[in-house]
């Protein structure tokens, strides 16, 4: 009776067979997309769990802190209290004067973006990948290709959306692709990620290129994806070599992609579906206002 039915190699080779299959099909035509967003919404509560011992770590280190330690950095943080409202003055002033200009230009001023704080709660133990998992998703309105900021710059995109929670595939991945200028002098070019958390690429550059080691790297807003203006990399080395007709030139990324517990949502942008039915339901000539017309501030 418990002899009966296929070997186990052969139920083996049926389940490889199927298992390709399935990654074939949904690699190619996403058609599995909403059983992975059914999937995730049930394993979520199981991410949670194993989440919750180093929250409640965190939790533990932040409640028996020593008050000397508290002291010490309640007066850090006075300082460097003091010290940004210093300069959110001087950027205030910028920001009127930017506007007189805008005025000036009869040109349309962006209102400050949108923004979401949210949690890395996983990372991809994957080598050749560079993705984290983040607490926010589709209930928090987050949407496919929404930029992602670290504190300091760039971090990454929304590659996938969830109901609880969002892949966010970082600048660094080699399948990763960001459109940037250099911020001195406007030279444009595009980062490909290394696969290593702390160097990007920036190919296709000829060797007489006026670009010098410690240049800032800004993003262009060519891509459709990001804005302009913000921080990406710094260039650390520069190769050229006699007889090759494009330099070799590393940068490191300025976020701190290797330590971040915590990531800015932005919607500097509009969402692409948002676009569609902009352009579908607004006449031609309000269409291009309808960006800076919604209640929650999305320019």
């Amino acid at each position: 009776m418990f002899t009966q039915g296929p070997s186990i190699s052969i139920r083996v080779l049926l389940a490889v067979v199927l298992s390709l299959a399935l990654m074939i099909i949904d690699h190619r035509q996403h058609h599995l997309e909403s059983v992975r967003s059914v999937l995730s919404t049930i394993t979520y509560p199981l991410q949670f769990v194993a989440n919750l011992p180093i929250a409640i770590g965190y939790w533990a280190s932040e409640t028996f802190a020593t008050r000397t330690r508290l002291q010490e950095e309640n007066r850090e943080l006075h300082r460097e209290n003091l010290l940004l409202q210093g300069r959110q003055q001087k950027l205030a002033a910028l920001e009127a004067e930017n506007m007189r200009l805008r005025d000036l230009l009869d040109s349309s001023f962006k209102l400050g973006d949108r923004v979401l704080i949210a949690e890395l709660i996983a990372v991809d133990m994957d080598p050749y990948r560079q993705l984290v998992l983040l607490n926010k998703g589709s209930n928090s309105g987050i949407y496919k290709g929404q930029p992602v900021l670290h504190a300091n710059a760039v971090m990454g995109q929304v590659v996938h959306v969830n109901r609880f929670t969002s892949s966010v595939l970082m600048i660094t991945d080699a399948s990763h692709a960001l459109p940037i200028q250099v911020n001195r002098n406007g030279l444009r070019t595009v980062a490909i990620g290394t696969g290593h958390i702390n160097e990007l690429e920036l190919p296709n550059l000829p060797n007489n290129a006026d670009i010098k080691v410690g240049d800032l790297l800004v993003t262009s807003g060519l891509g459709g994806r990001f804005p302009s203006g913000y921080p990406v990399a710094t260039v650390t080395t520069i190769t050229r070599e006699p007889g090759e007709p494009f330099a070799r030139i590393r940068a490191q990324p300025s976020a701190h992609l290797e330590r971040a517990r915590e990531a800015l949502l932005v919607w500097t942008l509009t969402p692409p579906d948002q676009d569609a039915a902009a352009e579908t339901d607004a006449a031609p000539e309000t269409s291009g206002q309808a960006a800076v017309q919604t209640p929650a501030g999305e320019p």
